[in-house]
Order: structure tokens, then sequence, then C-alpha cells
């Protein structure tokens, strides 16, 4: 495990790439997301504090997802290789298996609200951190229908 600073806008895996790393976020932000054949955008997930990030392919498998830093920050890069016995932090994986769970089932069943409230619960620190396109593309709407969600919200208080 290395630790290394990194800058906003850095881009640490490309899809397509075999990359073979684990990063975990120490401070800063950054996120995974793919790129459809449009060219859109589809956001897999953010990485605060203290969550961890990857793609899990195969070890000669291209990767999915690329990785990019949307805050200045510190990581740890590990080796993917790593036997579970030696993962760095194992509480962050399962978390994050976790969250990646719960967001599966909401995408498959919630509404777009409720899809939007389980992000600000998820994610608390990061409302403000990311611009709202980012976090539609996360939920898997549109900015101006996130807007619409936001508003009928902020009305019910």
């Amino acid at each position: 495990m290395t630790t290394t600073r990194v800058r906003k806008g850095q881009i640490l895996q490309r899809a397509g790439e075999l990359n073979t790393k684990v990063y975990k976020v120490k401070r800063g932000l950054i996120r995974s997301y793919t790129i459809d054949e449009k060219g859109k955008e589809h956001i897999y997930m953010f990485g605060p504090e203290n969550w961890i990030v990857a793609d899990y392919c195969g070890p000669q498998e291209p990767c999915q997802l690329y990785i990019d830093v949307l805050e200045d920050g510190e990581l740890e890069v590990t080796p993917k290789e790593l036997p579970v016995e030696e993962i760095p932090d194992p509480d962050a994986l399962l978390r994050r298996l976790q969250v990646m769970q719960n967001r599966i089932v909401m995408l498959m069943s919630s509404t777009a609200k409720e899809r939007y409230e389980h992000f600000v619960q998820t994610y608390p620190d990061i409302i403000q951190r990311v611009p709202q396109k980012m976090i539609a593309s996360y939920l898997g709407i549109t900015p101006e229908a996130l807007s619409r969600v936001r508003k009928a919200l902020s009305n019910r208080e």
C-alpha cells in the first residue's frame, strides 16, 4: 500500500485498461462512472473520505469503469491481488458492498424522490461538494427531474 496525493481532474483509471489498484480515500472525493455509446456519463459511485473505490474486474479483464478525482486529496493505493485477510480496511469494503446492494435495489424499485432521499442519507457530506448534474447521473434521472424532486421536497418542509 502506498499513499499518494491527487489533484482535481486527475484520471486514475480509464475503461478498457487493465487496472490492478484499489483506492481508499483518506482526504478528498473521487468517483467511478461509465460512458455509454452516446457519450453520456452514468455515475456508479462517489468515494468520499474513508470509502474504497475500485473496478472489480478480473485480473486480466479490461476495466468497465473510469475513476477520477473530484477534489484534491490523498489516497491509499493498494494492489487488487492482496489476499482477503490482508485488505487494509475490511469494514470499508463491506460498507461499500452494502451501499452498492442498496443502490441496486433502489434503482429497480424506487421513485426518483426515494432515490434522492437515499442519496442524501448515504452521502450527507458530499451533497454540496458535487454538481447537481452528477447527482442526477448517479440517481439515473435528468437534472430537470432532480430539480423537480428537490423543489417538491422543499415545499413539503
